[in-house]
């Protein structure tokens, strides 16, 4: 019951949080790209890591709420 709760909980939260983080990182390399569009080579590398990171947090937390909701 409540584990099963605190979980989707905790999914919900990562999941808005991962959302909100990529789009101000692809929000802010797209404002550099338009400033200086030739620096888009040396920005599009960094972001796609960026949001790589961002997202094995997402699936981290998807991987603890897995283990919470069938520990239980």
């Amino acid at each position: 019951g409540a584990p099963a709760i605190a979980a989707a909980f905790g999914m919900g939260i990562a999941s808005f949080g991962g959302a909100i983080g990529q789009s101000r990182a692809i929000q802010a390399a797209l404002e550099g790209i338009g400033r200086n569009p030739s620096a888009a080579d040396k920005i599009q590398t960094p972001m796609i890591i960026g949001l790589a990171l961002i997202e094995s947090l997402v699936i981290y937390t998807l991987l603890v709420t897995l283990l919470i909701t069938f520990k239980f």
